[in-house]
């Protein structure tokens, strides 16, 4: 019997499958645990849309990262931080930091989230950090960390 799974279920497939499944396992444990459908040809043709949808959906994610990504290349951020002796900052940049200071001087909203720093910012000086985007793009940006006293 073919049935369209609801939901994951473990060892069979993923949610929108379509899988052949002998009688009693869907009749005694899919259908009343609501793990799925019978596969009838209404029901296809549903999930075989939502599927095309969803791959429309990330391919023109993937192009918006693609075009971010460049936009980002060789771009240099300042963020002025108050300042001790020694050139040592009071506190540390974070990723917040980063994030609101593209977004003043970028015009571009970034998810803290999404900028990887290796190490805390503790110093004055100019630092590379990396910015994934989306899964497989990711995009470098200067730092430059200003001391303001």
């Amino acid at each position: 019997m073919k049935v369209i799974l609801l939901s994951d279920v473990k060892g069979l497939g993923k949610k929108n499958d379509i899988k052949e499944v002998s009688d009693g396992y869907a009749r005694n444990y899919l259908f009343p645990k609501g793990l799925a459908v019978e596969a009838k040809e209404g029901f296809i043709k549903t999930i075989n849309q939502q599927k095309e949808a969803e791959m429309k959906r990330k391919e023109r994610e993937l192009a918006e990262a693609k075009k971010l990504a460049q936009s980002l290349l060789q771009k240099k951020i300042s963020i002025p931080v108050k300042t001790g002796e020694n050139g040592k900052l009071y506190g540390s940049v974070t990723s917040k930091d980063i994030s609101e200071a593209i977004h003043k001087q970028l015009g571009i909203s970034i998810d803290k989230r999404k900028i990887e720093l290796r190490d805390t910012i503790k110093t004055l000086g100019v630092y590379e950090v990396e910015i994934k985007l989306y899964p497989e793009v990711s995009a470098k940006i200067k730092v430059e960390i200003v001391g303001v006293k």
